[in-house]
């Protein structure tokens, strides 16, 4: 380990030999700059995270209490404050990731404007938005540096070798807030080049785990919107070989692939693979095709096509725009089928997209799976696109009327109403939702849990109340309780907005290369020192 000691060191050896022309570097100031700028690379961030991800996925094949979170975040600073926050509360940033989600970047940071969630936005707005992630959060690194610089400097002034001694190891002990993103690359962006050109950029960028779905690239849609169509497994196991070669091409060795199936929800096909041997994936695709079993050519009209699957000849299904269906009934089996074969192929982690959260819905799913790769896990996405408190309510209605207790007081259509909040039904339903990720973590193989989109609802949230507060009769009294004075008494780092932003840091750069001539703005006029934070 690079003590904050052996890194002084290593800067005075090297200013010495520079000879008198370097007299003015100061070495102590070389180590803090370099201990404030841990990471030259995104390459160095993604071996770094990728690291940890793997240790963590280690940890949880051992005991699924060992699960993961990540919250979506639309901007660095909202990453940077969410880690800065769980290090404040937690102690430990470990265990913890970011998501970078495709439906936030559409509608948040294209240069279109708000999008849906359909492949629509700038491809270089993933990377874009995975860079300014990591540049926050290796900000919140410098500056809690700083701090523990200016404590130390101020111990030496004092005269407490004790207290400085102290301050040094928490340098040396000092836990970074860059953390593993796993990053939504959609459906690739294209064929297999651009999907490998679009995770290098992503790898570049810093991101150790890439998430691809396996819907057709220009027909994607939201997982919790109607009208998906899924590709064959041919064709989605050249982007993950894709996602792969750039990893290795990078130097990520042991970088994450996860592979995501819509299948559940998807019902089209755009196009019928061409089976090549007796068995092959092709034609385990092909099966699930729905048709009209042909007897006679008479049955063939112009411009139907029809197919043999193992005896029987068929004329698949096909809509008014060319796309083929599948069977009614036969989504679980192919997403069984999906995940079982992206495992067996390069991928390193599941994501079903089921439309509701129920833990025994997931869990059947996931055993059928681990019936042939017993080490299978999922990421799974806690959504804002489900309405918890109806399902989880409506999941307790039907297993009290199963079990035989009496549900007469109770409306099972009726269970979002605010007239059920305070009955026991609900307070069991909230109790499942809090268990949830724990439940399903130990129930349905589920290593990591994200909610895609709360950083876009609670920005939301957050400004309507102070919208109707500070434009109604509370004036400022809606922003000063509401807000600044919560910062205040939660000790919110932000509440110096100046420090947050960079200027103490800064001031020390100014002194360090011009020294007591230096212009700074952390002086006894600053009103950020009305602040105790």
């Amino acid at each position: 380990m690079q003590t904050y000691n052996n890194k002084t060191q290593q800067a005075n050896n090297t200013i010495h030999q520079q000879g008198p022309t370097w007299a003015g570097m100061n070495p102590e100031f070389v180590a803090r700059m370099q201990l404030q700028n841990r990471f030259n690379t995104g390459v160095d961030i993604a071996k770094y995270t990728a690291k940890i991800m793997r240790e963590d996925m280690a940890n949880y094949d051992k005991d699924p209490a060992n699960y993961t979170q990540s919250l979506g975040c639309w901007h660095g600073f909202i990453g940077q404050q969410k880690m800065i926050s769980i290090k404040k509360h937690f102690g430990t940033t470990r265990s913890r990731y970011l998501y970078l989600s495709g439906w936030m970047v559409a509608a948040m940071r294209s240069e279109f404007g708000p999008l849906p969630d359909q492949s629509m936005h700038e491809k270089t707005s993933v990377p874009a938005l995975i860079e300014e992630l990591y540049t926050f959060l290796k900000q919140a690194d410098a500056r809690e540096l700083q701090h523990l610089f200016k404590e130390m400097d101020e111990a030496r002034e004092a005269g407490d070798r004790v207290r400085e001694q102290a301050i040094q190891q928490k340098i040396d002990g000092f836990e970074t807030h860059v953390v593993p993103i796993i990053a939504d690359i959609d459906a690739g962006f294209g064929n297999e080049e651009a999907t490998y050109l679009l995770a290098k950029k992503m790898i570049e960028a810093g991101a150790c785990c890439i998430q691809i779905e396996n819907q057709v690239s220009d027909a994607k849609q939201c997982g919790h919107q109607d009208g998906k169509v899924t590709v064959p497994h041919e064709d989605f196991l050249a982007k993950i070989n894709a996602v792969r070669y750039a990893f290795l091409e990078l130097g990520v060795d042991d970088g994450v692939i996860v592979a995501r199936t819509d299948s559940l929800g998807a019902g089209l096909t755009q196009k019928i693979p061409v089976s090549q041997t007796a068995g092959d994936l092709a034609e385990q695709y092909n099966e699930f095709i729905d048709g009209e079993e042909v007897t006679s050519l008479d049955q063939i009209a112009s411009g139907d096509m029809a197919i043999k699957l193992g005896e029987r000849l068929i004329k698949p299904i096909r809509l008014a725009n060319g796309l083929v269906r599948f069977k009614p009934n036969t989504g679980e089996d192919r997403v069984v089928l999906d995940c079982i074969t992206s495992l067996q192929n390069g991928a390193d982690l599941l994501w079903i997209e089921t439309e509701k959260p129920h833990i025994g819905q997931i869990a059947s799913i996931v055993n059928r799976i681990r019936d042939v790769i017993p080490n299978a896990k999922l990421v799974y996405n806690n959504s804002p696109s489900f309405n918890w408190t109806l399902n989880f309510r409506q999941q307790v209605f039907d297993a009290w009327q199963t079990e035989g207790k009496d549900v007469t007081e109770y409306q099972r259509d009726q269970l979002m109403s605010k007239d059920y909040d305070d009955s026991a039904l609900s307070a069991e339903a909230d109790e499942r939702i809090r268990r949830f990720q724990k439940d399903a973590a130990a129930q349905a193989g589920i290593f990591h849990h994200l909610i895609t989109l709360p950083t876009y609802h609670t920005a939301a949230l957050s400004t309507d109340n102070l919208a109707k507060d500070y434009f109604g009769e509370q004036g400022m009294l809606g922003y000063v309780r509401e807000v600044q004075r919560k910062e205040i008494r939660q000790g919110l780092a932000c509440v110096k907005h100046q420090d947050m932003s960079g200027s103490n840091i800064g001031d020390d750069h100014k002194e360090y290369f011009s020294g007591e001539q230096a212009l700074k703005a952390s002086g006894k006029d600053n009103t950020m020192n009305q602040f105790a934070v």
